[in-house]
């Protein structure tokens, strides 16, 4: 289960950045997101025809971050995360419209990022402290 403190950091923020490679080439876009904290996930919408799109579609093996905008020490905090790229589901298509209902307007293709691995930096709890989420497998050592 994600910490509650994770959750709570994503909850306050609408802005994530994914980063996709293809061919050994890196690229990164910022994107809007829905969080969909049971399974977990993000929820983002995005067409097949951008950069990070395509190559999600060949390598949907993504990675992204989230990170809150500060000079002072003792507050930053972040995330960053990987995770499998996927066509969205119901249920998160209606997570993505609740939080950007201005969205359906533009019929966009809504794609799903289902989390494996999360790294938090919260230096409010204390200097580096890091908390981490593995996606639990049948196939884990």
């Amino acid at each position: 289960m994600l910490d509650v403190a994770i959750q709570k950091f994503i909850a306050k923020h609408h802005l994530l950045t994914l980063a996709t490679c293809h061919e050994n080439q890196p690229y990164c876009a910022s994107c809007f997101f829905a969080f969909i904290k049971e399974t977990p996930s993000f929820v983002i919408a995005t067409s097949e025809q951008t950069r990070h799109g395509s190559e999600a579609l060949l390598n949907s093996r993504v990675a992204g971050s989230i990170a809150l905008e500060t000079s002072v020490v003792g507050k930053i905090q972040g995330l960053q995360f990987t995770g499998h790229y996927q066509k969205a589901d119901e249920q998160e298509e209606k997570a993505y419209f609740k939080r950007f209902p201005y969205a359906l307007a533009m019929n966009p293709s809504l794609w799903s990022i289902a989390i494996e691995y999360i790294k938090f930096t919260d230096n409010t709890l204390g200097f580096g402290k890091k908390l981490e989420y593995f996606k639990e497998s049948k196939n884990s050592l």
